[in-house]
């Protein structure tokens, strides 16, 4: 099977570059795959976990992204986020911290505004601490 070109950026910086087998992204309404030579299109991405493979046969590589999007071109694929982080790098406890903070700005009266950023720190949250346990238990 072929390869095609990843690139993988968060707000802090290139998280991955290279060629890459096979990518599935967390989309609103589901999962996304993404493999070689994929029709063209541009995909939201939502707070979860991607998964890449470097090579056919290997083991995924598991990471918490953030919102962002996915655009798929000339069997080359560039995945923006705000955040990208490696299971293994996340304070799980920071994330629960992050999580109650949330939960507890949700119970005070908010502007619409508010309440969507409010919503989105408590998703990143819960990405974070899920992946985390996942993590744990290996």
């Amino acid at each position: 099977m072929s390869d095609f070109y990843l690139k993988m950026i968060s707000s802090n910086g290139v998280f991955y570059e290279g060629l890459c087998n096979s990518l599935i992204i967390p989309a609103p309404d589901g999962e996304r795959a993404v493999m070689a030579h994929h029709e063209e299109l541009m995909i939201a991405v939502t707070e979860g976990e991607a998964r890449f493979r470097k090579k056919e046969g290997e083991a995924f590589t598991s990471v918490v992204v953030g919102r962002g999007y996915c655009q798929v071109a000339n069997n080359r694929v560039v995945l923006l986020t705000d955040t990208i982080e490696r299971p293994e790098d996340i304070d799980e406890n920071r994330a629960r911290e992050a999580l109650e903070r949330a939960n507890e700005r949700l119970r005070q009266n908010q502007s619409i505004r508010e309440y969507h950023m409010t919503r989105a720190a408590m998703a990143r949250a819960l990405a974070r601490i899920r992946e985390s346990e996942k993590f744990a238990g290996y």
